[in-house]
């Protein structure tokens, strides 16, 4: 898995239709009934005068992932799940990008890390 534990604090918001936001700024999105919702820095966040409903740190699995690949996500979520670390995972084309409380960043690192640790013995 390979988790690298991404620098800053990350912030999930639901934006309304007419709010424009630079890409650049955008980390990950998801379009809902509700609206769009939009994973950015904290910071970014704030500037843009956005209410978070959610502060996480941002793992990375640097590991190649295959979107259609069968078990990873569980396996990882379980772990985390049975540290009582809640875990969001958004996949990308080429990553696993899992979002875990801030304050717990550490102990996830830690539990993925003996996980990954475990898979390789």
């Amino acid at each position: 898995m390979q988790p690298v534990l991404n620098p800053g604090r990350y912030v999930f918001v639901t934006v309304s239709p007419d709010q424009l936001l630079d890409l650049h700024s955008i980390v990950a999105s998801v379009r809902e009934p509700e609206g769009l919702s939009v994973v950015l820095t904290e910071q970014g966040a704030i500037e843009l005068g956005l209410e978070a409903s959610y502060l996480a740190a941002w793992i990375t699995l640097t590991v190649h992932s295959d979107l259609a690949a069968v078990g990873l996500t569980a396996a990882f979520s379980n772990a985390l799940a049975q540290s009582g670390i809640s875990c969001n995972v958004v996949a990308g084309n080429h990553h696993d990008h899992v979002f875990v409380p801030h304050e717990q960043a550490q102990v996830a690192m830690a539990v993925l890390q003996t996980l990954q640790a475990s898979a390789t013995v």
